[in-house]
C-alpha cells in the first residue's frame, strides 16, 4: 500500500511536468483517432531546433498514451484501493488514515493526469475496470453523513488549508461517473439502479448542489490563495487551488445537467432537488437580469438551480433576445390558400434586424380580394397560427412525427422539396419569431430534437423519443449472450425513404466488418448516432440558423428540453380559471357582474380539464396558457356579447363563435347554465372535429 502510494506520487508530480496531451483535431466522438502532443516553449536559453522539438514532442506523446492505453492507470488505481478500501462500508464509519492517503493519492494523481492527457483514452479503463466509481462514492457520502470532509495535506501540500476537502474527490468522481451515464440504457440506470442506486443518486445530486453553489457564489477568491498560485512552479499549475476549483465547477455543472436529463425522462427525484434555495429570491432574479453579475453568470453555467418559474420571467423581457432599438415595419399580403410559399417568398428575405421589428400581415382571399382589417398584431397572429399549422403538418413532407405523435425533421425531406434546407431555415426563424413576440404555437417536438436547440449530442438513452423498438431491438442486441457474429450482422445500416432504399455504412468499410461481440457496444452507439444526430444534421443545423437570427443561444441554453417544449407551447398544468377571469376583458355590454358573465365562469370551472384546454384552444389557438400566467396573454382574453339589445330567441340559440387572432369569446347570453353549457361544449367540440351526434 505505502510502495503503491509512492509509485502514484511521483507519477503525478512527473505528469504535472509535462505539457498537456491533446486530441488530434480531426477525432471524432464515437471513434478514437491518434493523440497529438503539443507543448509550450521551454523557459531557458538553450536553442532547440523546432522541427526536432515537434517530432521529439509528438514521439514522446505517443508513448504517454500507449502507456496509458496499456491499462497502467487501472493497475494504479486498483493496487491502491487493494484491500484498503471497499465499496460496502457506509453509515458514519470513520474514515482511516490509510483510506484518505490512498484517496487523496489517487485522486490527486488523476486530476493530474486529467488535466495532461486525452480524457477519451483513459475515462472507459477508469469507468469500468476499476471500482473508481465506487469507492469515491461510498468516500464521498460517508464524508457528507458525517458532515467531515478530511484534508488531502500530503498529497496536496501546495493548497491552501482552508480548501474544501470535497473540492478534489468531486473533481475526478464526476467526469468518470458522468462518462459512465452517456454509456448505460435506460434500464440499466432505472430497472438495474446502475451505476448507482436511485436513492444514491438523489444523495449525489444534493452533494453537488451545495458543492457547485459554493463555487459559483459563496467561496472567495482569497488573495493568500491567488499569491500561493502565483508562486507556484509551473509544474505545480495542474494541481493549484485554481485549477481544481475551474475542473470542479465544469465537470459539476455537466454532471448534474445530465442527471438531470436522466430526471426529466422519467422522474426518480423531485425537481426541487437540482434548485439552490438561495437562487430563489427576488434579489437574486433582480441581478440576473442586469446581466455582468455573479447571479446572470450562474444562469450561464448552471441554470438548473434557479427554479424554472424565475427563469422564465426572463422570457417577458425582450432585451434577454437582442438588442432593444427602434426597428423597422414590414408590411405583406399574403394570399391564404398559398400561405407558407408566400410567407417563404416574402419573409425569408428579411435581414435579421427586419425579424425583430413589426410585421404586418393582409391576408387576400381565394377570389384575389384583400381581407378588411387592419393589422393592429392579431392578424399576425392569425397568420403565425395558420402558417405554423401549415409548415408542421406531416403531410407537407418537413416534418415526420413518433408513435406518440411528436415531430422531427424529415431525413428525407429533400426527396420532396429542392429548396427544403431553405424551408428550415425559414421555419426556424418563424418559430424565432414566434417565441420573441411571446406567442405561443401548438407544436409538439421531440425530446430529441427539442437536444439540438442546445445544440447537444444524442446518445443510445434518448433514442426511446424517437424509435422505441428500434431501441429494444438495440438492449436485445446488448444483452445478448450468444455469439453476436452468428448474427450475421454489418456496420451498415439501411434507410428507406419514400420507396427509396439505400444501404449506409457506419463507418469506413462498415459493409465488410461484421458485428462481433467484441465491437457490439460500438455498432448499437453507432446507430443510435446514425438516427438520432447523423440523418437531421442538415435540417437541424438550418432550422438553428434561423431560430437563432432572434433567440440567442446563450438564452436559451437556460432551459433543459421540457422547459424549451414550455417556452413554445406554454404550459401543460391544469389551467387556473381563477387567473384567467381576473385578467378577462369585457365588451359589448358585458361586465364582471353581469349575471351571464358569472354564469359563464361557473360553468368553465365546471369543465373537466380537457375540456377546459379544448376551450382555451377554441379562443386563443392554443391549449396552453402562457407561462407566467395570463395576465401575459397578448391580445388579453375579451368576452363579447354576441346577440343585440332586442335579441330574439334564435339569437340566444346561436353557437358561441371566437376569433382567435384576438383570443376573442363571442357569447350569447344565454338564459341558463344548462343551456350554456351545452352550447360552449358543443362550439368547442366542435371546433376541435369532435362528433357529438
Amino acid at each position: 500500500m505505502n510502495q503503491a502510494v509512492d509509485f502514484v506520487a511521483v507519477s503525478t508530480s512527473l505528469l504535472e511536468a509535462l505539457p498537456t496531451v491533446k486530441s488530434s483535431a480531426g477525432e471524432s466522438k464515437m471513434v478514437l483517432l491518434s493523440a497529438k502532443y503539443s507543448s509550450e516553449p521551454a523557459d531557458n536559453d538553450v536553442t532547440v531546433d523546432e522541427e526536432f522539438r515537434e517530432t521529439l514532442n509528438a514521439d514522446l506523446g505517443r508513448q504517454i498514451c500507449t502507456a496509458i492505453d496499456s491499462c497502467l492507470l487501472q493497475h494504479l488505481v486498483n493496487a491502491l484501493f487493494g484491500d484498503t478500501l471497499h465499496t460496502g462500508i457506509s453509515g458514519r464509519d470513520e474514515l482511516s488514515n490509510g483510506e484518505v492517503e490512498a484517496i487523496g493519492a489517487v485522486c490527486a494523481f488523476l486530476h493530474v493526469t486529467f488535466s495532461t492527457l486525452p480524457l477519451e483514452l483513459v475515462m472507459t479503463g477508469l469507468a469500468y475496470r476499476t471500482e473508481l466509481v465506487p469507492v469515491l462514492w461510498n468516500f464521498i457520502k460517508r464524508c457528507h453523513e458525517n458532515q467531515r470532509w478530511p484534508i488531502f495535506s500530503k498529497q496536496t501540500v501546495h493548497l491552501p488549508g482552508d480548501t474544501p476537502g470535497w473540492l478534489l474527490p468531486l473533481a475526478v468522481f464526476c467526469p468518470v461517473y458522468k462518462h459512465m451515464l452517456m454509456i448505460v440504457d435506460n434500464e440499466e440506470f432505472y430497472e438495474q439502479e446502475k451505476p448507482l442506486s436511485l436513492s444514491d443518486t438523489r444523495c449525489l445530486i444534493i452533494i453537488l448542489k451545495q458543492a457547485l453553489w459554493q463555487l459559483l457564489w459563496t467561496i472567495p477568491t482569497h488573495a493568500s490563495s491567488q499569491k500561493i498560485s502565483s508562486s507556484l512552479s509551473s509544474s505545480h499549475k495542474k494541481l493549484s487551488v485554481e485549477s481544481i476549483q475551474n475542473r470542479s465547477r465544469d465537470v459539476i455543472s455537466k454532471l448534474l445537467s445530465q442527471l438531470q436529463d436522466w430526471n426529466n425522462r422519467r422522474p426518480f427525484a423531485p425537481g426541487i432537488d437540482f434548485h439552490s434555495q438561495e437562487a430563489m429570491s427576488e434579489t437574486f432574479v433582480s441581478q440576473a437580469i442586469l446581466g455582468n453579475t455573479r447571479a446572470s453568470e450562474i444562469l450561464k453555467q448552471a441554470p438548473f438551480l434557479v427554479p424554472f418559474t424565475s427563469r422564465s420571467m426572463l422570457a417577458a423581457s425582450k432585451e434577454r433576445y437582442g438588442p432593444h432599438r427602434a426597428l423597422p415595419r414590414n408590411q405583406f399580403k399574403i394570399r391564404r390558400s398559398r400561405i407558407l410559399e408566400d410567407a417563404f417568398n416574402q419573409l425569408s428575405m428579411l435581414s435579421e434586424e427586419d425579424l425583430r421589428g413589426p410585421i404586418r400581415v393582409t391576408f387576400v382571399n381565394e377570389f384575389g380580394v384583400e381581407e378588411a382589417g387592419i393589422d393592429g398584431g392579431g392578424i399576425f397572429k392569425d397568420f403565425m397560427e395558420n402558417i405554423t399549422q401549415t409548415a408542421f403538418d406531416v403531410q407537407y413532407g418537413l416534418f415526420k412525427e413518433t408513435a406518440d405523435h411528436l415531430l422531427y425533421p424529415n431525413p428525407g425531406s429533400g426527396l420532396i422539396h429542392e429548396q427544403h434546407l431553405q424551408f428550415f431555415h425559414f421555419l426556424g426563424s418563424l418559430l424565432g419569431k414566434a417565441m420573441y413576440e411571446g406567442i405561443l404555437v401548438d407544436i409538439p417536438f421531440a425530446t430529441f430534437f427539442l437536444s439540438k436547440f442546445k445544440r447537444k449530442h444524442n446518445y443510445l438513452h434518448d433514442l426511446p423519443s424517437l424509435d422505441q423498438e428500434l431501441y429494444r431491438h438495440l438492449l436485445f442486441l446488448k444483452h445478448y449472450e450468444g455469439d453476436v457474429s452468428e448474427l450475421e450482422l454489418y456496420f451498415v445500416i439501411v434507410t428507406n425513404e419514400y420507396g427509396e432504399q439505400r444501404e449506409e455504412e457506419l463507418l469506413p468499410g462498415g459493409k465488410e466488418k461484421r458485428v462481433t461481440n467484441d465491437n457490439v457496444i460500438q455498432f448499437i452507439h453507432l446507430i443510435s448516432n446514425h438516427r438520432l444526430n447523423y440523418q437531421i444534421r442538415h435540417q437541424s443545423s438550418h432550422f438553428l440558423r434561423g431560430f437563432e437570427q432572434l433567440i440567442q443561444k446563450e438564452w436559451i441554453e437556460m432551459f433543459d428540453e421540457h422547459e424549451i417544449q414550455l417556452l413554445i407551447s406554454g404550459s401543460l398544468e391544469s389551467m387556473d380559471i381563477d387567473d384567467l377571469c381576473s385578467n378577462a376583458h369585457y365588451s359589448g355590454g358585458y361586465h364582471p357582474d353581469h349575471h351571464v358573465i358569472q354564469m359563464f365562469w361557473e360553468v368553465l370551472k365546471s369543465f373537466s380539464l380537457e375540456y377546459q384546454k379544448k376551450f382555451l384552444k377554441f379562443v386563443t389557438g392554443c391549449s396552453r396558457g402562457p407561462l407566467l400566467g395570463f395576465k401575459h396573454l397578448e391580445p388579453q382574453f375579451c368576452i363579447q356579447r354576441a346577440a343585440p339589445l332586442n335579441a330574439s330567441e334564435e339569437d340566444l340559440d346561436r353557437l358561441p363563435t371566437s376569433a382567435t387572432c384576438m383570443n376573442l369569446l363571442k357569447l350569447p347570453p344565454y338564459k341558463t347554465k344548462e343551456q350554456m353549457q351545452t352550447k360552449l361544449m358543443y362550439a368547442i367540440s366542435a371546433d376541435a372535429g369532435f362528433d357529438l351526434s
